[in-house]
């Protein structure tokens, strides 16, 4: 069995990205079988339980409180109407729910009570919960621990090189600070990135070195292939071609042997064959339902056909990890601290997250004045 290492090189992984696609598809199906069921994938559900009005910057996202784009943001959902998305993505097949909050960290406060209420409720309907709600310390993290999550997602987006070109801010040892935090608890790593914002093939293989040296590597790694939203500052940029992304399946397969390879974004810019190549280069992992917190994504019922043609099947919950405990909040061990941590803000100047955010004004300054 190919062993897990924590010292790749981005000349390694450039070669491995690099090579024919045949022998690249061999050598990434091959080490796929050897520590995965080729036949099995774990479907997760993506839920915003609170869009819009970020304060971020990030070239890439509609949720950006200072561009416009046509997402209608929502304050944060209450918890029965949580759990009844859940006992939909439950019946259609998810096995994981993921909750997203807009928000570039968690504050100790009545809405972190409320997710974490979330979180025992879901962990309660025998599915694995997951969050993703932006930097968090320590002590926040055992609070999710606690509570039962079974998953915490902060994306590394990019390398370290090129995520200066589509954040300002929010510092790339931020995220990492986020996953040592998380890795102080029981609560497994969900971390990946993004490609076809405009970066090399080399930032690429810089991203994976990121991931692929944190011991242990993350569990899962969602690859998503950018979704251009007009508005922001990558509206311009030209979907990613499908070759592109199976190459960055099958690598990132390779480097990371054990971890779960997620189909994320794009899946609709994707034919089923695409999707079909990306499964047999090791992605064993998918986003279903119709929308990816703001982005389109395939109506579950396709994708089930989908599994049916391809002799896929979807992988029950805690099949890696076994179920976590919830604890209620009367016995909760861990206390809100009140903590206000200095996570970064660079802010250096980013001159297409800056034209955006001027014709945003200029947007609402035209709307307002009608």
């Amino acid at each position: 069995m190919s062993e897990v290492r924590h010292n790749w090189t981005k000349e390694e992984i450039l070669e491995i990205y690099n090579k024919p696609l045949m022998e690249l598809l061999y050598e990434a199906a091959t080490i796929h079988r050897l520590h995965h069921d080729p036949n099995a994938v774990q479907v997760s559900t993506l839920l915003s339980i609170k869009t819009g009005g970020c304060s971020e910057d990030c070239g890439y996202c509609p949720q950006a409180a200072r561009y416009h784009t046509d997402i209608d943001g929502n304050e944060l959902m209450p918890v029965q109407q949580v759990k009844a998305q859940a006992l939909r993505a439950k019946a259609s097949g998810s096995s994981r729910v993921c909750m997203g909050a807009s928000w570039r960290n968690v504050k100790d406060g009545p809405e972190f009570d409320e997710v974490l209420e979330m979180v025992r409720t879901i962990n309660k309907l025998d599915m694995e919960v997951c969050c993703t709600l932006g930097m968090v310390t320590e002590n926040q993290a055992k609070r999710l621990a606690e509570a039962g999550l079974y998953a915490y997602n902060h994306n590394l987006d990019s390398s370290e090189e090129y995520y200066k070109e589509v954040i300002s801010t929010r510092g790339y040892q931020d995220r990492l600070d986020t996953i040592d935090n998380v890795r102080k608890t029981n609560v497994t790593v969900c971390s990946g990135g993004i490609i076809g914002m405009g970066e090399s093939i080399e930032d690429r293989a810089g991203m994976l070195v990121a991931l692929s040296t944190l011991s242990p590597q993350p569990e899962s790694t969602p690859i998503n292939a950018l979704v251009a939203v007009e508005g922001t500052p990558l509206e311009d940029q030209q979907p990613v071609e499908i070759w592109d992304m199976v190459r960055m399946v099958a690598t990132t397969r390779i480097v990371m042997p054990e971890t779960q390879v997620r189909l994320s974004a794009g899946r609709t810019q994707m034919s089923q064959e695409g999707q079909a190549f990306c499964f047999f280069a090791g992605a064993n992992s998918i986003f279903a339902g119709d929308k990816l917190l703001t982005t389109p994504n395939p109506d579950v019922n396709e994708d089930m056909k989908l599994f049916a043609k391809l002799g896929l099947n979807a992988m029950k919950p805690f099949t890696k990890k076994v179920q976590p405990k919830s604890v209620s909040a009367e016995e909760s061990e861990y206390q809100p601290l009140g903590e206000n941590p200095k996570w970064t803000r660079p802010e250096h100047k980013i001159a297409r997250n800056e034209e955006a955010k001027q014709k945003a004004k200029e947007i609402r300054a035209a709307e307002k004045a009608e």
